[in-house]
């Protein structure tokens, strides 16, 4: 079974929704009064806020949904669907990032079932890998992104577009407060754990020692 570097998106309807609202807005200052044009703006919604909820902190997070609109509905849809609750932090590696949404807590913690792939905004996006910023993980495939989500601890701009990867980790939100619950993440002791994959089980490098659990993420705005 093929396994990500930073890995692992069918948001359906609730993606289509997402992209048309976003048309929608993007289409306000095309014709017409100048000024229903700047009202429209003023009006739009904010960028959203997530909570993630981990068991040594907290951690809130502004998404960018102007600039990253399909990694954001795609998040948001398994945050409405609850499937990030349980999860861990399955990868740490101290001077580079923190990976999760994967994976189910438990004594043998094992690959939960994803949505379809999504298509990678690296190149679009205009966003760097920065540290604080979260990004969508994905296999050696540039479009194979699905649940799985990454968050630098260090400036990672060797993962923007043309960096390590031609196509780039798309980067979709940023760390507004808890940056010292991540540090404390990036902190902990890792080795080499089994986990039951979807190919079977296998070693997995880098994984904490101790779970570092994900107990929910939750939409604050």
């Amino acid at each position: 079974m093929k396994m990500s570097f930073i890995n692992f998106a069918k948001s359906a309807t609730s993606l289509s929704l997402y992209l048309a609202f976003t048309a929608a807005l993007a289409c306000s200052c095309a014709k017409g009064d100048p000024k229903e044009g700047a009202d429209k703006e003023a009006t739009a919604a904010p960028n959203p806020v997530v909570e993630i909820i981990t068991s040594k902190g907290s951690i809130q997070v502004e998404l960018n949904r102007e600039k990253a609109p399909i990694s954001v509905a795609n998040f948001l849809s398994y945050v409405a669907d609850k499937h990030y609750d349980g999860t861990i932090f399955h990868r740490v590696i101290k001077d580079f990032m923190i990976q999760g949404g994967g994976f189910a807590n438990g004594e043998v913690a094992a690959q939960k079932k994803s949505k379809e792939p999504i298509k990678n905004e690296a190149k679009t996006s205009g966003l760097s890998n920065m540290r604080g910023t979260i990004s969508m993980a994905r296999t050696n495939s540039p479009d194979s992104a699905t649940a799985q989500f990454f968050i630098n601890v260090l400036d990672n701009k060797n993962l923007d577009a043309g960096g390590f990867s031609p196509d780039g980790y798309a980067v979709f939100g940023k760390v507004i407060a808890g940056m010292d619950t991540v540090d404390k993440i990036r902190a902990v002791k890792t080795g080499t754990m089994q986990m039951k994959t979807t190919g079977g089980l296998a070693p997995m490098q880098n994984a904490p020692l101790e779970p570092v659990v994900i107990e929910s993420i939750s939409l604050k705005k």
